[in-house]
């Protein structure tokens, strides 16, 4: 008679343990979701957008293919630039912070010509892109990032008046 009080008992807190899991799993996960909510509007006010880094540093297929790998020379403009933007519907005044690198085919017949002093044009470069980025509002930045490196492309594509350069990186973009 004893083991079968033992066995109802253990199976009476076998049933309590499993109602009590499922209680506690219901309102960790609520808990979660509300937190993962509060990150993401945390993360969008601070302009911080998660994964958006490999679609900025990724090159268009086209390019990639047009160029092989060993005939890619890159140039990195060192500085940081802090440029404002544009004002936007908002009316307030935003910057960009931004990195740049400049991804050149070696075997571009004005690569020997320009490519070795693309160091002394780097002011005139700068120039170029600041001038196109401050031409955007913020919107249109973190909207599409793939139309303001174009056109810098051709901005710096326009003032060598050649296509050595052929691609224009941004190993990190920030908007505040």
């Amino acid at each position: 008679m004893k083991k079968n009080i033992i066995s109802i008992l253990i199976l009476a807190l076998l049933i309590v343990n499993v109602v009590l899991t499922s209680v506690m799993m219901f309102t960790v996960t609520g808990t979660m979701k509300k937190t993962a909510k509060l990150i993401d509007g945390i993360s969008t006010a601070l302009s911080l957008e998660i994964g958006n880094d490999a679609a900025q540093a990724d090159p268009s297929a086209t390019q990639v293919a047009d160029v092989p790998i060993e005939d890619i020379a890159t140039y990195q403009i060192e500085d940081e630039l802090t440029i404002p933007l544009a004002k936007g519907a908002d009316g307030k005044s935003h910057f960009c912070l931004v990195s740049i690198s400049l991804a050149m085919n070696t075997k571009n017949k004005d690569y020997k010509k320009f490519g070795s002093s693309i160091s002394e044009k780097e002011d005139l470069i700068r120039g170029e892109i600041v001038s196109a980025i401050s031409s955007y509002t913020i919107e249109e930045v973190e909207s599409d990032t793939d139309a303001l490196r174009k056109d810098i492309l051709a901005r710096i594509q326009k003032m060598y008046d050649s296509e050595f350069i052929y691609n224009v990186v941004f190993r990190e973009i920030n908007c505040q």
